[in-house]
């Protein structure tokens, strides 16, 4: 045996137990009125159960935590359990809070003890690529304690000093270079203790998970996001996402 002790992609460490924790308690108001957004359906299935499929799809992860609606956990356990999900893969539902980062929590101390490495997903980026999702479970195994996968930015980004009225034009403040800045897509992915403290710590200013290690000093990597992993927030988005499933049907029988 190397004396290595990292661990491998063909050889993971054991003691490295990997669990996901996807917050699903928001209603989405931007899609429009009808169900919460994650039980939207996409080619027919929940947004969920492609959230939750494309999560499990890594061998890593052997537990899926889901954070329901606060009164929704029944209807989501139902819901899942009428899904064909992954055998060697456990699944639990359990109630979230009023906001994402109470539901986050919520879903971290539903976690057994043993379980090392916490990925936090969104619901509504239901189709991220299992190679996106093993690429920040490598980063954490390898010793970072927070990961985040991202995109280059296509389009020039302006600080503006925001409206006071709706819709009346913005001055320009900087134009932030481009190269330097990135888009954050999920899964996140953290060694537990580090994303404990933050959710123990952390109460203001927050913006996703990786954001509360930042305030705490912690130090946060970033590995190559995919274009597949965008968030459905809009109509157009689920259009979108339904072209990638057509695509993924056509192309590899998904």
């Amino acid at each position: 045996m190397s004396d290595d002790s990292r661990p491998s992609r063909t050889e993971p460490r054991t003691a490295l137990r990997t669990a996901a924790v996807i917050p699903a308690a928001g209603r989405g108001v931007r899609l429009g009125p009808g169900a919460p957004k994650a039980l939207r359906a996409l080619n027919g299935t929940p947004m969920l159960v492609h959230a939750v499929r494309a999560l499990a799809a890594s061998r890593a992860v052997s537990l899926v935590v889901v954070v329901a609606p606060p009164d929704g956990a029944p209807e989501v356990k139902s819901l899942l359990d009428a899904h064909a999900l992954p055998d060697r893969t456990d699944f639990v539902v359990v109630p979230g809070g009023e906001s994402r980062q109470e539901s986050v929590r919520l879903g971290l101390d539903a976690l057994p003890p043993d379980y090392d490495i916490v990925l936090v997903h969104d619901a509504a980026r239901p189709l991220v690529p299992v190679d996106t999702v093993d690429a920040v479970i490598q980063a954490v195994r390898d010793g970072a304690p927070a990961v985040v996968p991202a995109l280059p930015l296509a389009d020039t980004v302006k600080e503006v000093e925001p409206a006071t009225v709706p819709g009346d034009p913005e001055p320009v403040l900087a134009t932030p270079e481009r190269a330097r800045l990135r888009a954050v897509q999920t899964p996140q992915g953290f060694d537990r203790r580090t994303l404990v403290r933050a959710h123990e710590t952390v109460t203001e200013n927050v913006t996703d998970d990786a954001g509360m290690v930042e305030q705490l000093g912690g130090r946060v990597v970033v590995v190559p996001g995919h274009e597949e992993a965008f968030k459905v927030t809009r109509p157009l988005d689920l259009v979108l996402a339904e072209a990638v499933l057509a695509r993924r049907r056509l192309n590899d029988g998904f």
